[in-house]
């Protein structure tokens, strides 16, 4: 994930943008009140996602192409760039298997790959990307301070019925969410990397987390085909609380010399029918992605074995091998 720094600050929509319009209702002051500052299901027409990389070209993709219009923000021209070419290699590339199976050809393909596209905007201000936004997905690096700089700026100038979501895989919802005044609005929507592949949502609810708004977030899961599961405000919620301390116990395996990397990823494949091992699949995750998970829950639980750091994993971060995404990593790719 690219890094978003001074998000804060105002800017201006991409050159080739215009902002749609929000309607106009005749409604009295009342009514108006309550129609926007209540969530409903059905109304997530308009997200923001806050973040250019990885996973935020994800959560894009697969809005978009359910869709949903999509403004996406980074802090540059030349990185909105960058994902906004990524995205249209990634959305031709879900139809590179119809086209060989003949259920599709290249000119269609085309022609809806154009389609989605179209639902994308592409903006360096927050601010100015949020001011029409039914939901709002920050996916950024697990940075506490950098989320909640985010989240205040365009707590300032979102739509009052706006949902905040974050999608932090190892920070607690409720520090994330402390300095917005819309704490009823505001959850956790927690992706898997790759996003247009893993077909799970974990949709988290935080200890101020209105059922309206959980309730609007299990329907967006639903709208973009993923497969939804009810989370609370606990380190790593369901999946990572169980797969994170896995993978560090298959490290602290090796570093005791106790058996070769290969051999764990071979045991758990064959000996458990996982599809990869589990040096394999930090190094898909990313070596930083679960440094920075396992540091953020030894800092809160410093008593619990399971969350100790790996010497061995620091040692690959520090060198710069963060798995696949840098080309070395566990293993060289």
């Amino acid at each position: 994930a690219s890094a978003i720094k001074n998000l804060a600050r105002i800017g201006s929509p991409h050159k080739s943008t215009m902002m749609r319009k929000a309607p106009v209702f005749a409604l009295s002051r009342a009514a108006c009140r309550h129609f926007s500052a209540t969530p409903r299901a059905s109304a997530i027409k308009n997200l923001v996602v806050i973040g250019g990389g990885q996973m935020g070209n994800g959560i894009t993709q697969i809005s978009a192409a359910a869709g949903i219009n999509v403004n996406m923000v980074d802090v540059s021209e030349e990185l909105l760039s960058k994902s906004i070419a990524n995205l249209d290699k990634s959305i031709m590339k879900t139809f590179k298997k119809k086209i060989e199976k003949g259920e599709m050809n290249q000119v269609a393909a085309e022609s809806q790959k154009d389609e989605i596209m179209s639902r994308i905007k592409s903006f360096t201000s927050a601010e100015k990307a949020s001011e029409t936004a039914d939901l709002v997905i920050e996916a950024v690096p697990e940075n506490l301070a950098l989320k909640q700089k985010i989240f205040s700026a365009i707590d300032k100038v979102a739509p009052a019925s706006c949902i905040f979501a974050t999608n932090t895989s190892s920070l607690p919802i409720a520090e994330i969410g402390a300095t917005i005044s819309r704490k009823d609005r505001f959850g956790g929507l927690h992706f898997f990397n790759p996003v247009t592949m893993m077909k799970l949502l974990e949709v988290v609810k935080g200890p101020e987390t209105s059922q309206a708004t959980f309730d609007a977030m299990m329907a967006y899961g639903k709208t973009i085909g993923k497969a939804t599961v009810k989370c609370v405000d606990t380190p790593g919620f369901i999946v990572n609380r169980l797969l994170v301390p896995y993978l560090f116990e298959a490290i602290r395996l090796v570093e005791r010399g106790d058996a070769t990397k290969e051999d764990v990823d071979t045991g758990m494949k064959f000996g458990a029918s996982h599809p990869m091992g589990p040096f394999e699949l930090a190094d898909m995750v990313g070596l930083d992605t679960c440094k920075s998970i396992l540091d953020g829950w030894s800092a809160k639980h410093p008593d619990v074995e399971l969350f100790k750091p790996s010497p061995m994993l620091n040692k690959l971060v520090a060198e710069g091998k963060l798995g696949r995404k840098s080309g070395e990593g566990f293993y060289k790719y």
